[in-house]
């Protein structure tokens, strides 16, 4: 499950990041640490969600030793980004948080995090995406372990073939619930407040975009697409699919109960990410993954991509050891393979995933499924973006009109930018 702080469950994904200002390959920066720590009581604090910090406490707890200190690895179950930046302006917070590469941009503003130094080597070691995703202003803000992006998994026994098409998945799946053999068309979660992670394969198939691309290709808040034409013709055929329409989508479908609904075998499809096939492993369902379909016609459906990554907190109070831990401790293989075991998302590091992907066919599936993905923008301006289009987007499945709602939407997040 992805989960962000704005209330969109995406894939806890889904990316994460670290920061640090120091390290690279200079072998003076641990003794600089350990000085630092014993000044600050020689404790260096990890935030990390609950998945997560068991994976990371053995090699916490050996990097204390190495570097003679106490590392505490502390589980922040909810809100991470919020409390994160929250602590951070009452100088409370953590040395180290592992969260959303989409939350540079926020926690940017807000003076929550340091840029990261690696050296050229260090940086050649990770996926090009990885890299560029927690690069924002042109500045390293994190060190990222996993990679991670939707795609439609299905159950082979009901459904052999890959939809080519949104369309053919559809007839498909309403062959299934006329046979009685699925009670769901297809399990992509929505919820009460919508799920802009979710939908928006769908979203870009219609032709909607969220922002613009200024000329080196960063994306401009300045181009809102939500609202715009685009934007309601794609809603429009979201809204075709919802609860008045054909009743694919759906409100009880949530972040709850869809990978659920999937295992018990109450739908063929379920539009998922890396983290869903424990579970589907666990049900001894036979199934496969492929890409995301698009509509009849339309554009690629394009998932978001996110990453995961290690940041420095930029009032931690022993920032020259978190520089330390960041940017030469969390780029080791057994590190990234680690937390790939706690949850099989793709590492980032290429020889971590070189480690794993013979034994797990589904990372290049997934990897094949998210090659012509976007981006998860990183700008301050996608804070806005969540709440006000999620909300949207479950108005229009419940059977809202498209464009008056959508457009109600655009004029929210408008004014919320900066």
């Amino acid at each position: 499950m992805r989960i962000r702080t704005a209330g969109v469950v995406a894939v806890l994904g889904l990316a994460l990041a670290a920061s640090g200002c120091g390290g690279g390959d200079d072998d003076s920066s641990a003794p600089a640490a350990k000085e630092s720590a014993n000044a600050a009581g020689g404790k260096l604090v990890i935030w990390a969600d609950d998945k997560r910090t068991a994976a990371l406490k053995p090699f916490a707890e050996k990097f204390g030793q190495e570097n003679g200190v106490t590392v505490e690895v502390q589980a922040v179950s909810k809100d991470l980004q919020t409390n994160f930046v929250t602590a951070s302006q009452q100088g409370s917070g953590p040395d180290v948080v592992v969260g959303a590469h989409d939350w540079i941009g926020n926690m940017v503003q807000n003076g929550a995090i340091d840029p990261v130094q690696l050296a050229a080597d260090q940086k050649s070691a990770f996926n090009e995406t990885a890299i560029k995703a927690v690069t924002f202003n042109g500045q390293l803000y994190g060190v990222p372990y996993a990679q991670e992006n939707l795609a439609l998994i299905r159950n082979t026994d009901l459904a052999p073939e890959a939809p080519k098409t949104i369309e053919d998945l559809v007839a498909t799946g309403k062959k299934l619930k006329a046979e009685k053999k699925v009670s769901e068309i297809l399990c992509l979660q929505v919820g009460q407040n919508g799920d802009a992670y979710h939908i928006y394969p769908l979203y870009t198939s219609a032709g909607g975009y969220l922002f613009g691309t200024a000329a080196n290709g960063d994306y401009d808040p300045k181009d809102l697409g939500v609202g715009k034409p685009e934007s309601i013709e794609a809603f429009k055929k979201i809204g075709a699919l919802g609860e008045k329409g054909e009743g694919v989508l759906k409100r009880s479908i949530a972040d709850t109960n869809s990978i659920a609904t999937f295992t018990g075998k109450k739908c063929a499809y379920l539009a998922s990410g890396p983290w869903a096939t424990v579970d589907v492993k666990k049900a001894g369902i036979s199934y496969d993954i492929s890409a995301f379909p698009g509509f009849a016609g339309g554009k690629e459906a394009q998932p978001f991509v996110g990453v995961q990554a290690f940041y420095v907190a930029a009032k931690g109070k022993n920032k020259a050891l978190a520089q330390e831990f960041v940017a030469n401790y969390t780029t080791k293989p057994d590190l990234a393979v680690a937390l790939y075991n706690a949850e099989p998302r793709p590492p980032a590091l290429t020889a971590a995933l070189d480690q794993v992907k013979g034994s797990d066919p589904d990372l290049a599936k997934f990897t094949e499924a998210g090659k012509n993905g976007q981006v998860l923008p990183a700008i301050p301006a996608m804070a806005a973006i969540w709440d006000p289009f999620g909300k949207a987007e479950a108005a229009v499945i419940g059977g809202a009109d498209p464009a008056k709602t959508i457009t109600a939407a655009g004029k929210t997040i408008s004014g919320s930018i900066k």
